[in-house]
């Protein structure tokens, strides 16, 4: 069982970093697509 502590933070800091760690998720997934794509060779080299 892990000891969690409380602590306070303003809604306006609470809802920041829930944004972020959305945008952090939302990243990773089109990164995963992109590496995706590149084993599967659908890429393009464009100049």
């Amino acid at each position: 069982m892990s000891n969690m502590e409380m602590i306070t933070i303003p809604k306006e800091e609470y809802e920041k970093l829930k944004m972020q760690a959305n945008i952090d998720v939302d990243l990773l997934k089109q990164l995963i697509g992109s590496f995706k794509d590149i084993s599967c060779g659908r890429i393009r080299r464009v100049k």
